[in-house]
């Protein structure tokens, strides 16, 4: 019996939630050339995605113009190497970590009964 009322407090939140979304949609297309305050979520999202992704390209590159210098003998220090290749590593690293978990939060999304 509890594990039904659950379900039921999470199928009406859902439906909360729908109907808000519902209401923003309409309420931003009735809105004529108002941009405002309001942006769209998904470009947001897209755009932030893609300046994370770029801003960990860099460190990347950074860090294999700096080992290639290193091994060309170039005045740079091994320790300054080191920590750039450390830094990209882990800048890649919360990158997988955060494709992962979208993909697995998609996926549970994707297996919720309707």
């Amino acid at each position: 019996m509890e594990i039904k009322a659950e379900a039921n407090a999470l199928l009406s939140q859902i439906r909360d939630y729908q109907s808000k979304i519902t209401d923003a949609r309409t309420s931003e297309s009735t809105e004529s050339g108002a941009v405002g305050n309001s942006t769209n979520f998904g470009a947001e999202m897209s755009r932030l995605l893609s300046d994370t992704l770029s801003s960990v390209t860099e460190a990347q590159s950074s860090a294999y113009n700096l080992s290639n210098a290193y091994q060309a003998g170039e005045d740079v220090a091994l320790t300054e190497v080191v920590l750039e290749m450390q830094k990209s590593s882990l800048a890649f690293e919360a990158t997988l970590q955060v494709r992962n978990k979208v993909l697995q939060a998609y996926e549970q999304v994707m297996n919720m009964p309707v």
